[in-house]
């Protein structure tokens, strides 16, 4: 089993001391979706929704949410970004947000990804709340990283 690196020699929790490390270009994709009715859809593809342009408003709440993990995630270290990116993909029945976070730092960008994705998915629901209470967010996930000892790391298929 691996260390577990988050708790001091009693088992308390404690945030990582990363001064010794070296810093490496590092860079983290997640994902994840939000399903939703036609008409939900429709409107947030349309930018028709009743609180405006949707996918404006969950983009630029995911860029803050992961400049901020820091502040949300408990024993996260703040993180001064290289940059983050948001992008949507229309599905069938679901709108698809992935998230790329990336710095040159001691510890990766994992968390900043994820919550980036997170955040713009809930984004979204509040925006289109209005049309369609149902929606269901799911699948939030780590794509992939590079960087740091660990190296790269890919999610399986």
């Amino acid at each position: 089993m691996a260390e577990l690196t988050h708790l001091d020699e009693h088992g308390h929790a404690r945030m990582v001391d990363v001064g010794g490390k070296s810093a490496t270009a590092r860079v983290a994709v997640a994902t994840g979706r939000i399903r939703m009715s036609p008409e939900a859809l429709a409107a947030v593809r349309n930018a028709d929704a009743p609180k405006g342009d949707v996918l404006a408003a969950a983009r630029i709440a995911g860029i803050m949410a992961a400049k901020r993990t820091g502040e949300l995630i408990p024993l996260c270290h703040p993180l001064a970004l290289d940059a983050v990116g948001v992008a949507f993909a229309f599905d069938d029945d679901a709108i698809r947000v992935d998230a790329t976070a990336s710095l040159t730092g001691k510890t990766g960008v994992e968390m900043e990804a994820m919550t980036a994705v997170s955040v713009a998915l809930l984004t979204i629901y509040d925006m289109a709340k209005a049309i369609d209470k149902a929606m269901v967010i799911e699948g939030v996930r780590l794509l992939s990283k590079r960087g740091g000892k660990s190296g790269e790391w890919r999610a399986p298929e």
